[in-house]
């Protein structure tokens, strides 16, 4: 298969074309910096052009109420390149429980981007994906001072960068799903007892304070971001830290 990768570049994308190439496909990398701007929509008829599949990994810069007009924008210059060009199959990366957190900006701009593409003129796949392992360090910047980490106790399910990329990869070259593929790590933690063995790996001396409060994932009520009937992938936190 010909697969367009957009945002195949950045922390997943380069990795589902790893994958891709390895798998026998020509994946094909697409990003502001090969020219492909999906919002402005410059070159995003061309990426498009030719390709079997197109998978979506690009993201809005801001999380805040600024995401949604992001994502509809890009994804309505996406699907009309994807079926002005007779791509058969449109892929993207979501979250576990998008639907559940009206609260956050984010969660409602990437739920707006799933409708769009269940809604568009192509057959598609959507994968949903727990929290990534990468992202615990800038999860605790956000509330961290020189002494303390500040931290909910919100569930979490974190799952490895590496394994999101398979996952893509799989749905990609398989038959459109025409529905969500949940898929998540093979543990639950705490937030704040992440943060503390996080923190204990590194040698770093500062300690977590459980604030029900502190942070974006403060907002979310419940085991929303995290799904033990997901597909569970195999790399457990304590080995990815190692």
């Amino acid at each position: 298969m010909r697969i367009a990768v957009i945002g195949g570049t950045g922390l997943i994308g380069s990795k589902v074309v790893e994958k891709l190439k390895a798998a026998g496909h020509e994946a094909v990398p697409h990003s502001l910096s090969t020219g492909v701007d999906v919002v402005s929509g410059q070159g995003v008829a061309q990426a498009v052009a030719g390709a079997d599949v197109v998978v979506n990994l690009t993201n809005s810069p801001t999380f805040d109420d600024a995401s949604p007009a992001f994502f509809r924008t890009s994804m309505d210059n996406l699907l009309t390149a994807a079926r002005e060009g007779g791509v058969g199959h449109f892929v993207i990366l979501s979250i576990v429980g998008v639907d559940k957190v009206p609260e956050l900006d984010y969660y409602r701009a990437k739920a707006l981007q799933e409708e769009l593409l269940r809604s568009g003129p192509v057959p598609y796949s959507i994968v949903r994906a727990t929290q990534f392992m990468e992202f615990m360090d800038a999860v605790m910047t956000w509330t961290a001072d020189a002494d303390t980490v500040r931290l909910p106790a919100t569930p979490i399910q974190p799952i490895a960068a590496e394994d999101v990329a398979e996952a893509v990869a799989q749905v990609a070259y398989g038959t459109p799903l025409n529905g969500i593929r949940d898929i998540g790590g093979p543990e639950v933690f705490a937030l704040d007892e992440l943060g503390r063995l996080t923190l204990s790996h590194k040698g770093d001396a500062r300690s977590v304070v459980t604030d029900p409060t502190a942070g974006m994932f403060a907002a979310v009520k419940g085991d929303v971001l995290t799904d033990m009937n997901a597909h569970l992938a195999p790399t457990r936190y304590a080995d990815w830290l190692s």
